[in-house]
């Protein structure tokens, strides 16, 4: 009768979640806070204790625990004694009411729905009376940075001369928020992201208690997941019991995150860095097929991609336990291949596709596009690659004036150097196979014929020159000042004499230097002429202004023209919209053909 009373009440009792079930309390409980803690335990000791503290951190570290915890060891009273305390792994006479919630000298009030004015008068108005059975009474406000403006000017003056028998715990996940007057008034504790190591050794002890089967692989798939926090860990635990029917499993964590498999999502990192399409977009197919979100295949890639950079600046981040052996082994091994440009490059590559895909109609689309692109800029040369191959090229052809080399490169000109294959099929990512090659070695990949051809414009010989070249270079923010706010006065080669018209933007003459320098490879100088602006107005017209008095000038000749001033008569509503300048041979095959119509005209 007794064990059917007792499976009676197991089957009655709710769950408990295991966020509540193993919620600490007291701080010998309390998860990855050890620095806080310490301070804790100290001042209790020396009888320094502050009357109001604040704590800050991300959600689920233990803000509203440890203000718990603190309402406990202020109010901790037994037969024996009756002082704050931190000794209070033996509940006191208030400890059973404070942890449940309904003790009355406890006072927990969430700032997220009791935001105004009127919510801070109500514990203005408490705080005049003594607390009713315990030592203290304890105000905590959660989520204390929703409070409005003018509740935390109420709060001031009790928050900093508050009577000796009450203690505020306020905590937050938005310290920004909180004005300065109420920190500064406030003993402040961040509360830190729990580490890995830490979270490991808490949720397997926690397993064990539970009788709950697991594999380490799972648990490191939701301690990443949760990203240091522990109430997101356990609940996180929690659902891959339920989802596992029991157990927890590397297969059960992936399907119910949806998360891809980190081998697959290496392979596919490996196969876009080595140019390698077609590959690359059937395993993301299929890692889609499977379940995985677009999103969480870039983001897989993402976080694979700076864990390389991370161990190739920092070799000890491999040791991380939330890291899988197969990746801690990978990384380290592509760290060693690819450069930082490329990493860094990549790095931007996966996080502007981010953004394309959130944005995108169609997800699967956009994620294709963002590996294609990465996979074609993989054999893409960085500059420090670029500058050795043109100093390479203009060593060769320094060289070819010996008649040795040049009757070696006339008998076998691809013989110099083994030149790596770009295919255009494949998108030519070699960086995997040549990134360590280039850089030791840039003779490997340098030979005469792969070296793109860079030519410099030829020097302009005159202003009008001067334009065409930024034309052809489609800097067109340089091509209109020239037009419209230059002034030119002298020009030769190598130095250019300009005056600025009055609203001109003055950094046109360095940027203007700048550009020539670029275009033609010479130094150029641009000077401002020392004439006085008035002068310049009257003598040195703008290009714009020039074509703008020369059009004027052809409007007048063509309406004094005795045709036009006919055709202007005959046609009353005519007006002369547009005057084209012939030249002298338009100007004669016109006159040829005006001529055989009046001689046909007078023949009929």
């Amino acid at each position: 009768m007794a064990d059917q009373k007792n499976k009676s009440d197991q089957a009655e009792k709710p769950y408990l979640v295991l966020a509540r079930k193993y919620r600490p309390t007291d701080f010998s409980g309390l998860v990855g806070q050890d620095a806080m803690v310490q301070t804790f335990a100290n001042a209790f000791k020396s009888g320094r204790v502050h009357h109001a503290f604040i704590l800050t951190g991300v959600r689920g570290v233990g803000k509203t625990t440890t203000a718990r915890i603190l309402a406990r060891a202020f109010n901790y009273e037994n037969e024996h004694s009756k002082r704050p305390t931190l000794d209070i792994q033996k509940p006191g006479v208030h400890c059973q009411a404070i942890i449940q919630g309904r003790h009355v000298d406890v006072i927990e009030m969430d700032a997220a729905s009791n935001t105004g004015i009127d919510d801070i008068r109500e514990i203005i108005d408490s705080v005049k009376y003594a607390p009713a059975s315990a030592p203290f009474k304890v105000y905590i406000i959660d989520e204390v940075h929703m409070l409005s403006k003018q509740a935390f000017n109420g709060l001031l003056k009790t928050l900093e001369e508050p009577p000796p028998y009450v203690k505020f715990i306020f905590a937050t996940t938005e310290i920004r928020s909180v004005p300065i007057t109420v920190l500064s008034r406030c003993q402040r504790f961040d509360l830190r992201r729990v580490n890995s190591d830490v979270m490991m050794e808490h949720l397997t002890s926690l397993l064990k208690q539970e009788n709950v089967e697991f594999e380490s692989d799972a648990l490191a798939m939701i301690i990443r997941a949760g990203e240091g926090s522990v109430r997101d860990c356990l609940s996180l635990t929690d659902q891959a019991i339920a989802h596992g029917d029991g157990k927890i499993t590397s297969d059960t964590v992936k399907t119910m995150l949806g998360l891809a498999d980190r081998t697959q999502s290496i392979d596919l990192f490996e196969a876009l860095l080595s140019g390698e399409i077609a590959p690359a977009l059937e395993l993301a197919r299929t890692l889609y097929d499977v379940g995985v979100d677009p999103l969480a295949i870039i983001s897989d890639l993402a976080r694979f991609t700076h864990l390389v950079s991370r161990t190739k600046i920092v070799p000890t981040t491999a040791n991380d336990i939330s890291i899988s052996p197969d990746e801690r082994d990978r990384a380290e091994k592509f760290s060693g291949q690819l450069s930082m440009r490329v990493l860094t490059r990549t790095w931007q590559i996966l996080q502007q596709g981010l953004s394309e895909i959130s944005r995108s109609g169609d997800a699967v689309q956009a994620m294709e596009m963002v590996l294609i692109k990465l996979a074609y800029a993989a054999d893409l040369p960085t500059p420090d690659e670029l500058i050795k191959k043109l100093q390479n090229q203009s060593g060769s052809e320094q060289n070819t004036s010996s008649p040795t080399v040049s009757s070696s490169s006339s008998s076998a000109p691809n013989s110099l150097a083994p030149k790596p294959q770009l295919s255009a099929v494949s998108g030519g990512g070699q960086s995997l196979a040549h990134d360590r090659q280039v850089l030791a070695d840039p003779a490997t990949s340098i030979a005469p014929d792969a070296t793109p051809d860079i030519k410099k414009a030829n020097a302009p010989e005159n202003f009008a020159q001067l334009i065409e070249l930024a034309s052809k270079e489609r800097d067109l923010a340089i091509k209109h000042a020239l037009e419209t706010d230059v002034r030119p006065i002298s020009f030769v080669k190598g130095h250019i004499e300009i005056a600025l018209t009055k609203n001109a933007d003055r950094s046109i003459v360095s940027t203007l230097a700048t550009k020539l320098k670029q275009w033609t490879g010479e130094n150029w100088l641009v000077s401002l002429s020392n004439k006085e602006y008035e002068n310049m107005q009257n003598s040195t017209p703008t290009v714009r202004e020039t074509k703008a008095s020369q059009k004027a000038s052809l409007f007048e000749a063509a309406n004094a023209d005795e045709m036009v001033l006919a055709v202007m008569q005959a046609f009353e509503d005519a007006q002369l919209v547009e005057v084209v300048k012939l030249n002298s041979s338009q100007s004669d095959e016109n006159k040829n053909q005006t001529d055989k119509n009046n001689k046909s005209q007078d023949e009929k």
